[in-house]
This record gives C-alpha cells, structure tokens and sequence, in this order.
C-alpha cells in the first residue's frame, strides 16, 4: 500500500500523480488520503455547527475527486481508495503510514505561509514514519532516467542506499551514489581537496557502503561521486535533472534526538526533484 496525501493545492496533486506512477511500478494499491478537524468528521447531521460539517466533508470529497481525476490522468490501471483521516494532517499521515510501504506528500500545501519553500505538513512527516516519505514539488520531466542517493557511510544510511537500488532497478535507472566531504584546517576555514591517501579512504568507504546492494541488484548501473564540498550543496547540484533523490533521515553527527538530520532537512528545502526520505529500519 502506497498513501499520498493530497489537500487541494498543486503540489499535493503532483503528489497524487508521482503517487499513482510508482504504484503502477511495485504493483502496489493506493490510498488517497485527506485529513480534515475530527470535530467535522464526527459531527452528527443536526446541530448548531451541523452546516458548517458538512460544507467542510463536502470540500474534502471534492478534494479527493480531484486527486483521482489527477491519478486517472497519470496512471488508469491502478486500484485506487480514498480515505478521510480525522485530525492534524501530519499525525494523521503518521499513523496512516503504519500500515504503509511509502507515503507521499507535496512539498507545500494549502495555507502555507508566503516564502516558505517546504509547507508544515511535509516537515511534520518527513523522519517520522516507520516507512519512507517522497516529498514532491512537481513531477520530474520524461527521460528524467538518473536517481541520486546520499551516501555517508553511517549504519543509519544503509536503508536509503537500499531504497535507491530498489527504486532504481524498478524505474530501469541510472544511480548515481555521492558523498560529500568537508575537511577542516587550523586556524578555520576549509581543506581545498585531500590528500591522496584521504581521497582513497573516502572512495574505498563508498564502494564498500554500495557492495551488498550492488550485489543484490546487479543489473543496476551505479556511478560513484566523492566531492569536496558542504553536503547541502552538493546533493542539491547533484540534484538538478535527476528523478529522485534519496537521503537517509539521520546522518554522521545529528544530535541526539533529532528526528530530521540538517542536511536531509536543508535537502528537502532546495532540491530540484522529488525526494525520498529513508528512515534507519532499526536504531543504531
């Protein structure tokens, strides 16, 4: 089961579209989801606020017609349900995604305040889920054949490597594996390049972090990228004309605590495809 959360806007209907594609792809159901105040779901047909429930659940029909009518647009053959969920949108995502093997969201929704690049609703879920969370701003072009991951070497990072094989292999894609790397010097400032026997040891960390899923997906053409660079603008380049992006929820260094690691959340702020957000399947 794959949910996509949709709420009107137009970045929730590419969501819905992204959704229904990659639905298609796994042979996977899908469920539209809406969230919607309980009070409005629950309010009995007489009362004092009875109207007012009843144009919201009516607008909520209307906001699910046009995820399907959006889906039918993008993929006919998929079996579709909708489902109204009570509640703040993003805990109702969460546990909806319980039950979910991907749950996806726009990138910014309805009532997002002006300037804003990543609405509240897909922050909210994003590192929360049991499951990955794709956060969609458009649907990337046609021939958009490249998936980027993020590779860091942490035990935390694994499953999002993991995803982007698996991802890759369904969408018959090129993968393109990339760490970023940034050396201090004293005195402040930042190495210009490493050295030799620096280069060798970040390059042997990344082929060794790609070696089991290489092997589990062989058919995969995987290019590897060790840059100099702040990893924020790094995944953010690599980014540009890809199809998705992977990175992994937590990172080498995050506070304890912290549920959306800094570069994952900064990743999700600039960058020029969807991305999928992977969370560690057990806590390092």
């Amino acid at each position: 089961m794959i949910i996509v959360g949709v709420d009107g806007s137009g970045a929730g209907l590419e969501a819905a579209a992204w959704a229904a594609r990659e639905a298609a792809l796994r042979g996977s159901a899908l469920r539209v989801a809406h969230a919607m105040p309980k009070w409005a779901s629950e309010m009995p047909p007489h009362g004092p606020y009875a109207d007012v429930a009843r144009w919201m659940r009516e607008g909520a029909d209307s906001v699910l017609g046009e995820a399907l009518d959006r889906i039918g647009e993008q993929e006919g053959d998929v079996a579709v349900e909708t489902a109204l969920l009570p509640g703040d949108a993003r805990m109702a995502l969460i546990k909806a995604a319980e039950e979910a093997e991907l749950l996806v969201v726009g990138n910014h929704g309805l009532g997002g305040f002006r300037g804003l690049l990543l609405g509240s609703v897909a922050l909210g879920v994003a590192g929360r889920t049991s499951c990955p969370v794709v956060v969609v701003r458009t649907l990337p072009a046609e021939g958009r054949r490249r998936i980027v991951v993020g590779v860091d070497g942490a035990p935390t990072n694994a499953d999002a490597v993991e995803f982007a094989f698996a991802e890759a292999a369904l969408q018959d894609a090129e993968l393109h594996a990339v760490h970023a790397w940034r050396g201090l010097v004293a005195g402040g400032g930042y190495e210009a390049a490493a050295s030799v026997q620096e280069e060798d040891g970040l390059r042997a960390m990344l082929t060794e972090a790609l070696a089991g899923p290489s092997r589990r997906h062989p058919d995969v053409k995987v290019t590897e990228h060790v840059v100099n660079g702040h990893p924020v603008e790094v995944m953010k380049e690599a980014s540009a004309g890809a199809g998705l992006l992977v990175v992994g929820s937590r990172g080498r260094g995050e506070l304890a605590g912290l549920v959306l690691g800094s570069v994952s959340n900064a990743v999700l702020q600039h960058a020029d495809c969807p991305v999928a957000v992977v969370p560690p399947s057990r806590q390092p």
